[in-house]
């Protein structure tokens, strides 16, 4: 493979179809779509500081980089691409992408990032920005910690583990999602969603899990949660207290103890849902 090394790229398509490079040491200046539709690229402490940098590529491998924000909206559309011990400072990062890798990554202005994609795998990532992961399909998640609101919205068969998730509105619209080992603070998460597991997780939310079909909760806490569980099927294991639970559509629920129990006959069947308490309410 040639070697680009410690230079300064400007211009608009700097290097259009580029194929079977190392770049390296190299700072892509001013000019639109650098790499678009290229293939086969290593990228090593190189950085990029105009817009739409990787568009239509293929096979990328990025390691100890730097996306600047004028960055922006810089990979969409790429497949196969690997992302490694690099700051992403550009929102609007990785739309309709297949086959992502991200391991140690910084995005300090993740707004409207990671929308749309399939096939992810994040390890060690810090993200701060609205709208996270929308829309995204197959995804192992660990360690991930994230702050802002209406993450994963209409996301699809994720796995989460070991993360904390500041965020209002998670998982709303969404379709097998498991998390595990986490902690989850936000207003209202995960209505409208199917199929959502929550194992050894420890969850703060005002009118969370409503809307829910077919929700499992093992060994879970809610701390400060209140109205909880409105027109949700369920199978959860709260092992501390719920301030208030309203209106389960059906299932079992078992917690340590509940403060406020609501429940409306003209609005739900009773019957339909099995609650078990150490202290009654």
């Amino acid at each position: 493979m040639e070697t680009i090394k410690q230079q300064i790229l400007t211009g608009e398509r700097a290097l259009f179809q580029a194929h079977d490079l190392n770049i390296e040491d190299s700072i892509f200046e001013d000019g639109e779509s650098p790499l678009k539709h290229s293939r086969n690229i290593h990228l090593l402490h190189s950085m990029f500081k105009w817009k739409y940098p990787l568009w239509y590529s293929d096979n990328i491998q990025m390691e100890h980089c730097t996306i600047f924000e004028m960055g922006r909206a810089g990979i969409w559309y790429t497949k196969h691409i690997t992302v490694a011990d690099t700051i992403i400072e550009a929102p609007k990062m990785f739309r309709r992408c297949e086959d992502v890798t991200l391991r140690n990554v910084t995005f300090p202005n993740a707004e409207e990032t990671l929308w749309n994609c399939q096939n992810l795998v994040l390890s060690n990532i810090s993200a701060k920005g609205d709208y996270f992961g929308m829309n995204c399909t197959d995804a192992k998640i660990d360690h991930l910690q994230l702050v802002g609101n209406y993450s994963f919205d209409g996301a699809q068969n994720l796995i989460v583990e070991d993360s904390a998730l500041l965020t209002k509105d998670a998982f709303w619209n969404c379709e097998n999602i498991t998390v595990r080992n986490s902690f989850i603070s936000g207003e209202y998460f995960g209505w409208n969603s199917r199929n959502i597991t929550l194992e050894n997780c420890t969850v703060e939310s005002l009118q969370g899990f409503c809307y829910i079909e077919n929700l499992v909760m093992r060994n879970c806490k809610l701390l400060n949660t209140t109205l909880a569980f409105e027109y949700s099927t369920i199978d959860a294991e709260i092992v501390s207290h719920i301030d208030s639970v309203k209106n389960p559509a059906g299932g079992v629920l078992r917690a340590k103890s509940i403060g406020t129990l609501i429940l409306e006959p003209e609005q739900i069947d009773p019957e339909k849902t099995k609650i078990i308490c150490e202290v009654q309410p």
